[in-house]
This record gives C-alpha cells, sequence and structure tokens, in this order.
C-alpha cells in the first residue's frame, strides 16, 4: 500500500517524522515490529518525488524463507496494512 506524504505537511524532516511514528531504520527502510521474535512488522520503503514522499507499505508476517532469495511473504493490501497506512497519517497531524 503507498501512503503519500506531501513535504510541505512535515513539521520535522522524514527521518524524524518516520521515528515519531514508531518506525526504526533497517537498511535502506524502517520497520516497527510487532512481535518479540522480530515479525510480524510493518516495513516501509520510502520513495522522494519532488513535492513528497511516498511510503510503501507492507507487512511482513514472518521471516524469508528461500534461501538466498530476496522474495518474502508480504502482506501489501488488507485490514491490518489499511490500519497502519491510517495511523501513520495519524501522527502526521498530531
Amino acid at each position: 500500500m503507498k501512503v503519500n506524504i506531501k513535504k510541505s505537511e512535515l513539521k520535522t524532516n522524514i527521518i524524524a517524522f518516520m521515528r515519531n511514528a514508531g518506525f526504526t531504520p533497517f537498511h535502506d527502510s524502517y520497520i516497527r515490529v510487532l512481535g518479540s521474535g522480530g515479525y510480524p512488522r510493518f516495513h516501509i520503503y520510502i520513495d522522494e518525488l519532488d513535492e513528497k514522499y511516498v511510503l510503501n507499505l507492507h507487512l511482513d508476517q514472518k521471516r524469508p524463507s528461500y534461501g538466498t532469495e530476496t522474495a518474502h511473504s508480504g502482506d501489501y493490501e488488507g485490514k491490518a496494512v489499511e490500519d497502519e497506512a491510517d495511523r501513520i497519517v495519524d501522527v502526521l497531524y498530531r
């Protein structure tokens, strides 16, 4: 699921915003862990465009189990992902 955030609506920079929303930097992305073993977790990649950031959000239900492959079983839609997208937008307007 994609969440668009206008740069003009941010009160801080994108890194501070993501931390304020409960996300931790993870390589070239951000995660918010829900379980004690690191999974499930929300995972976001951010694309920066001229006037906005596009947050590509998905839910990793479990650790990848495909050997050296990068594929995983992420949920890109559904109630949990929609609720998390709404929560992120709410953080923007707090």
